[in-house]
């Protein structure tokens, strides 16, 4: 923890953060302020200003006060975890559910605000997961992947079903980035279980070998079990012009959650009925930091279609245009709170 001041004011933050970082915690902390407490929460001995104190916690905050009930009642029905930091002004998490969950409320709505982002989304189908989404979304309980277990696992922030102008069912997996700078490097990379037989410096030698990979002879996870049978998305000239392996840094992430996509949309179980599976990330407008790696994951991908990214304001306006009173409120609610 580390003291900053701000026009004479004293702010209690971790104590590295970008610029962005930097201007985002001290906006989220005066709206704390004036909206919640002034009192700081804490993690472990240490008071953070950002930090919801942990005497607020049944109220749920930052969650919008409308989707509470929703928030609970889906996590009931479809289980999920809930981040250690939710109660974190910052929260990516409660983030994604407030930009997602109050304009789900009504598919009309939905599909109106959300057609702007997505053209070919003609309607919520709303027959599938919780009204057509579901939270922490990943192939439960297939696990095609073979990565789920206790502590980890590739899942998508958000899930939503829907049906395009052809009336094929397709689904849209969405990551929702708050203040993060980068996107989830690997931890096959990281991992301290990793040997002299396991090396990431050569694509090309991963590539002709996938037991270099950790992921892989380690792990015995697929990931590139499914690059390597998806040549349309993960072609071998686009992963062949890396010296090292591209995946691990944050196109890591990006990377799994494709392959989710895939494995669910070349699925031929009932439980998958989706024609096509889109992947897309979320970001906060101001936070340019994730746009290197977004620009170099959809060329290493050749800009397939399945893929794309957008900033939070994008719904907001669409919401604001839309000219629904409830709407508008929680536009102005959530621009309050997270724009500046």
């Amino acid at each position: 923890m580390k003291i900053f001041t701000e026009n004479g004011i004293e702010y209690r933050l971790p104590n590295e953060l970008s610029e962005f970082q930097y201007q985002m915690y001290i906006h989220l902390i005066n709206w704390k302020w004036k909206n919640i407490t002034i009192e700081p929460g804490y993690h472990g001995k240490y008071p953070y200003d950002a930090i919801i104190p942990k005497s607020y916690k049944d109220q749920h905050y930052p969650l919008y006060s409308p989707i509470v009930e929703k928030f609970l009642s889906h996590q009931q029905t479809y289980p999920f975890k809930s981040h250690t930091f939710i109660g974190h002004m910052a929260s990516s998490q409660a983030a994604c559910a407030n930009l997602f969950l109050p304009i789900l409320e009504d598919e009309n709505i939905a599909a109106a605000i959300l057609k702007v982002i997505k053209p070919d989304l003609k309607c919520i189908a709303t027959d599938y997961f919780d009204s057509g989404f579901r939270i922490e979304f990943w192939d439960e309980p297939d696990n095609r992947l073979n990565d789920h277990n206790k502590v980890s696992g590739t899942d998508s922030d958000i899930a939503i079903a829907y049906f395009n102008e052809k009336d094929e069912l397709n689904l849209w997996l969405i990551e929702h980035k708050l203040t993060e700078p980068e996107f989830t490097t690997c931890g096959g990379y990281r991992s301290k279980n990793k040997d002299k037989a396991h090396s990431c410096e050569s694509i090309a030698a991963i590539l002709k070998d996938n037991d270099l990979c950790y992921y892989h002879s380690g792990c015995q996870y697929r990931y590139w079990d499914i690059t390597l049978q998806n040549e349309d998305v993960f072609s071998s000239e686009s992963l062949s012009a890396y010296e090292v392996c591209p995946f691990k840094g944050g196109m890591n992430q990006l990377w799994r959650n494709q392959l989710l996509a895939l494995e669910i949309e070349n699925s031929n179980s009932p439980k998958w009925p989706f024609k096509k599976v889109y992947f897309s990330v979320v970001y906060h407008p101001k936070n340019d930091s994730l746009l290197a790696t977004l620009s170099e994951y959809e060329k290493l991908i050749q800009h397939n279609n399945r893929f794309f990214y957008f900033s939070s304001d994008k719904i907001v306006d669409a919401a604001q245009n839309l000219g629904s009173a409830g709407i508008s409120e929680w536009s102005q609610w959530y621009k309050g709170l997270y724009f500046w």
